[in-house]
């Protein structure tokens, strides 16, 4: 029976679909938007990453995360959220002169993967850890009033 149960396909990464708002829960200001770079295609004309799927453009969101606790323990409250598209998303109007405009996405899912760029081939301990992929299909202006955080 157990071998039976082993050879069960396992995929190479699984989608899970979540709400904004468990990624963002305080929300999150736009920084920039950038085509991603297929480095396979490199200095071949289009060298932008396609969705393997789809075949539409792959565009990389910067967002800073506006959660007071993000970036604790040495974290970055940057993240880069890949937005799969015809054309480059185009953020919406900042609401605040001088600032970068807040910004939501639709159809998000999350690949989880291991991030081993802190590992060393020197024989050290390995400082792997599992990190997010973050995929929408859009990026809109903030479509709800923001939710105070619960009470303790």
């Amino acid at each position: 029976m157990l071998a039976e149960e082993s050879t069960s396909v396992i995929p190479n990464s699984i989608k899970v679909p979540v709400p904004w708002e468990y990624v963002a829960p305080h929300g999150a200001l736009c920084l920039g938007v950038e085509p991603a770079t297929d480095f396979d295609k490199r200095g071949q004309g289009d060298d932008q990453l396609r969705d393997k799927e789809t075949g539409e453009r792959i565009w990389l969101v910067k967002v800073l995360d506006l959660d007071p606790e993000a970036g604790k323990f040495g974290g970055t409250k940057e993240f880069k959220v890949k937005v799969v598209a015809p054309q480059q998303p185009v953020p919406p109007a900042s609401m605040v002169p001088g600032y970068p405009p807040m910004v939501e996405f639709t159809g998000v899912t999350l690949t989880p993967y291991v991030d081993s760029q802190k590992c060393k081939g020197n024989g050290a301990k390995c400082r792997a850890r599992q990190a997010w992929s973050i995929r929408a299909s859009e990026m809109t202006a903030p479509q709800s009033a923001a939710k105070p955080a619960k009470a303790a």
